[in-house]
């Protein structure tokens, strides 16, 4: 049966408009007075059936029979009205006076503080932002280079970056370093440097159905468009794997234009933390109310459930009778377009060349040097990229290599490779000096 993502999604921005301050405020006013007593209203009363189940010996049913006792619900009614009481009579109000009182607010474009606070809040409940129509929850856009939103016909070649979970568009360069965008413009190639904005708490597999009908639309209203690159940090290599897959499946346009796919630190194979997370949360569920904390980790998005094995098809997690999924892998295969030059990036804590635990299990901090560079024992995992397509940097975390200028020198190495360069055929490998801006090739 096909898949109704993304289609079952309800917006509560259709004409893809990004939000402004005032939208910031009402929609932590519904937080507080919706969604959040969502969450925490079922929560609390999962808490009360674990206690019941642990401390009283209790079955599952007779719990359940007990919370619906009449004087029972009304208690917890009661004491549920009251902890919230402070947030639906002073916090709402209070922010939606703001709104009233500064109506140029509406048209204030968020800060970047703002952009910060809101990609977060998309990373971790953005599916819940978009179930309850929150003006929070993010559409997804694509920005110039110089942060506003993209007009104007495009022509030529165009790179378009991808952030990962929680992040947004503003984070591909620091105060310290300018980013690839910068080095990339500085070939003089005819280059447009655009940049995505969407919200990562949705399933991979929905951002890549949007960013492939964005990129259809994209190259349709821009004929002028002769070649795409996509560049993805983290949850955005796969994001642009997932509309890759999607785009070729519905013949669209735009597949034939995409010449390279670069992905930094991405988790083609999961990440170690939400991995170990899922595992640590189905073991403390064998021990009584400890089993709690369980509930509580369970809050967290669907697109950070993807990240547990890279999942970014929409039949690695449809069929699942529970949201949170299982710890087996359970995938389905995703290969990149053969005609599409892929190149994956690494980093690693580690400050040396060396094989060990902390390097094949941590990697960046969060994602293992194996699965940014897409490597897998099952061929049908395994992403088949050439070995001189791979790049590791030693000394970089998962963060840094998102903007550091050695890997924006690699990947314009790659892009417009020397004589040198076209003839190697091992991994790239960088040893870091977090002191300077300067590495050292060891290879």
């Amino acid at each position: 049966m096909p898949s109704l993502t993304p289609l079952h999604e309800t917006y509560c921005r259709w004409d893809r408009t990004p939000p402004s301050q005032a939208d910031v405020l009402e929609g932590l006013a519904q937080l507080v007075t919706m969604r959040l007593n969502d969450v925490a209203q079922e929560l609390i009363k999962t808490i009360q059936r674990e206690i019941l189940l642990s401390m009283f010996g209790l079955s599952d049913q007779n719990a359940k029979s007990l919370q619906n006792i009449p004087y029972i619900a009304r208690l917890y009614q009661s004491s549920y009205d009251m902890i919230f009481h402070y947030g639906n009579t002073l916090i709402a109000p209070g922010l939606r006076q703001i709104i009233e009182h500064f109506p140029k607010l509406h048209h204030k474009p968020l800060t970047p503080t703002l952009h910060f606070l809101v990609s977060a809040l998309n990373g971790i409940i953005g599916d819940y932002l978009i179930k309850h129509q929150n003006p929070l929850a993010l559409p997804m856009l694509i920005y110039d280079h110089y942060g506003s939103l993209q007009q104007g016909e495009l022509t030529g070649r165009i790179s378009l970056f991808v952030h990962g979970l929680c992040m947004n568009h503003l984070d591909w360069s620091n105060h310290k370093y300018e980013g690839i965008g910068e080095k990339l413009l500085a070939q003089r190639d005819r280059n447009t440097m655009l940049y995505l904005h969407y919200n990562t708490g949705r399933r991979i597999s929905a951002n890549g159905h949007s960013l492939a009908n964005t990129l259809q639309e994209l190259v349709q209203c821009n004929p002028g468009i002769t070649s795409i690159d996509l560049i993805g940090h983290s949850m955005g290599g796969l994001v642009s794997r997932s509309a890759l897959f999607y785009g070729k499946q519905n013949v669209h346009d735009w597949i034939p234009m995409v010449e390279n796919l670069v992905c930094l630190g991405s988790p083609h194979h999961g990440a170690v933390l939400e991995r170990f997370g899922f595992n640590l949360q189905d073991k403390l569920g064998h021990f009584p109310l400890v089993k709690i904390v369980g509930h509580l980790v369970n809050i967290r998005s669907n697109g950070i459930l993807d990240l547990r094995y890279g999942s970014v098809r929409d039949d690695d997690w449809e069929h699942n009778p529970v949201r949170i999924g299982f710890m087996d892998d359970n995938r389905k295969p995703a290969p990149i377009p053969s005609h599409i030059d892929a190149y994956l990036v690494a980093g690693t804590i580690e400050l040396e060349k060396r094989k060990n635990k902390t390097r094949n299990v941590i990697g960046d901090y969060l994602v293992s040097v194996k699965s940014a560079l897409g490597e897998h024992p099952n061929p049908r995992y395994d992403l088949k990229v050439p070995d001189a397509h791979k790049a590791i940097f030693y000394g970089l975390n998962h963060f840094e290599i998102q903007y550091h200028p050695l890997v924006a020198e690699q990947i314009a190495r790659w892009f417009y490779p020397s004589v040198e360069d076209e003839n190697c055929t091992q991994i790239y490998q960088h040893l870091v000096d977090l002191n300077s801006i300067e590495g050292i090739a060891l290879t």
